[in-house]
């Protein structure tokens, strides 16, 4: 008679659930905080579950190894690619999608409370992480008043930049509606390269132009991609 272990059953992976309570990522949040967890577990909280033969921290390792263990590239990975991972379904990768889009907007709203636009910086700061990332071109203007104070931020246009597709007169109808003194533009280079086009520079010099008739005044305008910006006022291109 054969008595051989069997080494198929011997090996059958452990699920979360059977794992040691102090090893559970739930559990060890509970009981030690999120400075406790890794960004694989943090990332298997959310997953909630795995698939038959690995847990949901196995696939959370397994995504992370797919992004080179690299949060801002699993952040930026499509939908479609997440959706190609083992035990990552549509559910599980919108979830993911989620979680960033939700970090996003709360740094965003975090620096939002700052309530001043004195600089370039300060729009960066508030600007690039809401579409630096972006795949296509979206136009965004910032209304401040004579203290500099933010009074809105507003989306004008979305998936190519030119003259017809951002409307002048909007811009400047909303700044009068808010009674807002001065105005920042912004739009992203999905390309990465930074510098303005014929149409960025036409179309600065026709808000510019348009804002002035009325008192307000075009403070700058930048260009931004996911490392680097270029500043219209910086570079001496609202004289």
């Amino acid at each position: 008679m054969n008595h051989a272990p069997n080494y198929k059953t011997s090996q059958l992976k452990l699920t979360i659930p059977d794992w040691a309570v102090q090893d559970r990522p739930r559990e060890k949040y509970l009981a030690s905080g999120f400075s406790s967890l890794s960004d694989t577990e943090l990332i298997a909280i959310l997953l909630r579950s795995g698939t038959p033969s690995a847990s949901a921290v196995d696939v959370a390792r397994n995504l992370m190894a797919n992004c080179q263990n690299n949060l801002k590239q699993l952040s930026e990975t499509p939908l479609n690619k997440l959706m190609k991972i083992n035990g990552i379904g549509k559910v599980k990768a919108i979830t993911l999608q989620v979680a960033f889009e939700l970090g996003k907007r709360c740094r965003a709203a975090t620096v939002k409370e700052k309530r001043k636009i004195e600089s370039p910086a300060d729009l960066l700061e508030l600007m690039q992480i809401r579409n630096a990332f972006l795949g296509y071109e979206e136009f965004w203007v910032l209304f401040v008043n004579q203290a500099l104070v933010l009074l809105n931020v507003e989306n004008f246009g979305r998936g190519g930049i030119t003259s017809t597709s951002v409307d002048v007169r909007l811009i400047v109808q909303k700044a009068l509606e808010l009674k807002a003194t001065g105005i920042y533009i912004c739009h992203n280079h999905p390309s990465g390269d930074v510098a303005p086009s014929k149409i960025d520079l036409l179309l600065t010099k026709q808000i510019k132009e348009a804002a002035k008739l009325l008192h307000i005044q075009l403070l700058d305008h930048v260009i931004i991609d996911k490392e680097n910006y270029f500043s219209f006022f910086a570079n001496g291109l609202l004289e």
